[in-house]
């Protein structure tokens, strides 16, 4: 049996403007140029480390603002020789005083960003979108999806590699050449014309595309496609994951807080809930669960905390993030057994992912 991790996340955002010597002559990033820079960090906490149970998030979010904040409103070549996504990560990783990190994360722009382990592992990722309609031609009689409909699909390349003491993994316009012929053909398309994409789920629009990308592209590691906002499925050559995102506006009063501290009070989160689901792949359906009945079978674990006190909640000791993911795994266990992972955010970026057997994929903030 696997046990369960949990991670606490945060996020900081930060402008700043930058040079990038290290790429080709003539490459636009060699200009100075700005960013609305996004720092994260993921880390298994040991018990004890904050003020109480409860306040990790927040103290890991004060962490990573000391560390972040040189950076903000600054020439980053000032600080950092060659400032890259992945050496602006290392940086941050030797001025953060936290243990039990596990990956420290650059998100440069919205279509980009890198996840670095201490083991100098790099998850490097790229966004891009393709306006598509599609129908599935299995689902039942009457099933929305079975007309023909249309998506602002969103895709992500995931591509690992060792750096070793590389400034630089792979170049985001290496992936953006190699995408180009993929988005020549898929977007403004009606997916189902394409060979090979007669049955396009986005489990299958997934491993199309891996199969297409992976010969040219070895570091690639997952496809991501993002049917919508809230939904989307991955690929990694081997296995199918889904997941289903949700918001909840809950509040809460947090029990175990010191009786001056402002979050003993009542207060409230606008959370997002994510829940990651692996699954066989349906030879037919060509899905491995259908998000319409993830989020039909959650739904009554879903009315018992949005719009609710989480602190009146029964069988909830106190409304942290890490308690409150605990008892929806214990919630969804009968009706969703797929569930292998669940994230759960208070704020943009910060707060939990509790998982028990899924693989850890970086998901953008």
């Amino acid at each position: 049996m696997t046990l369960d991790r949990l991670l606490f996340t945060a996020a900081i955002p930060f402008e700043a403007a930058r040079r990038v010597g290290v790429l080709p002559d003539g490459h636009r990033a060699r200009r100075l140029h700005g960013h609305s820079f996004i720092a994260k960090v993921r880390a298994e906490l040991p018990n004890q480390w904050a003020a109480f149970s409860g306040d990790e998030v927040d103290r890991l979010r004060a962490c990573l603002a000391r560390a972040v904040s040189p950076l903000d409103y600054q020439s980053l070549n000032d600080l950092v020789d060659q400032p890259t996504d992945e050496n602006l990560a290392r940086w941050l990783g030797r001025r953060l005083d936290v243990p039990g990190v596990d990956t420290i994360g650059v998100q440069s722009t919205a279509q980009q960003g890198v996840d670095l382990d201490a083991a100098e592992h790099a998850h490097l990722w790229r966004r891009y979108s393709l306006q598509s309609a599609h129908r599935l031609p299995h689902v039942p009689a009457g099933h929305q999806c079975g007309r023909m409909h249309g998506h602002g699909f969103e895709i992500l390349l995931h591509a690992d590699q060792d750096l070793g003491s590389m400034p630089l993994g792979t170049d985001y316009d290496l992936i953006d050449e190699l995408w180009a012929p993929i988005d020549a053909e898929l977007n403004h398309a009606c997916l189902n014309d394409v060979p090979g994409l007669e049955n396009p789920t986005s489990e299958l629009i997934a491993a199309w595309i891996w199969n297409r990308l992976k010969p040219a592209l070895p570091e690639l590691s997952w496809v991501t496609v993002h049917e919508t906002a809230q939904c989307g499925a991955n690929y990694d050559g081997n296995r199918y994951r889904i997941w289903k995102e949700m918001t909840l506006d809950s509040s809460l009063a947090l029990k175990r807080a010191p009786v001056d501290d402002q979050r003993r009070r009542i207060h409230g989160h606008t959370y997002t809930l994510r829940l990651h689901l692996h699954a066989p792949l349906d030879a037919v359906m060509g899905w491995t669960v259908d998000f319409g009945d993830v989020k039909e079978l959650f739904l009554p674990v879903f009315k018992r905390i949005d719009h609710q006190p989480l602190h009146e909640l029964p069988g909830l000791e106190d409304p942290d993030s890490a308690s409150i993911a605990r008892w929806i795994r214990r919630e969804v266990a009968g009706d969703l057994p797929e569930v292998d992972r669940i994230d759960l955010y208070e704020t943009r970026g910060c707060g939990v992912i509790l998982s028990w057997g899924g693989a850890d994929i970086a998901l953008p903030i």
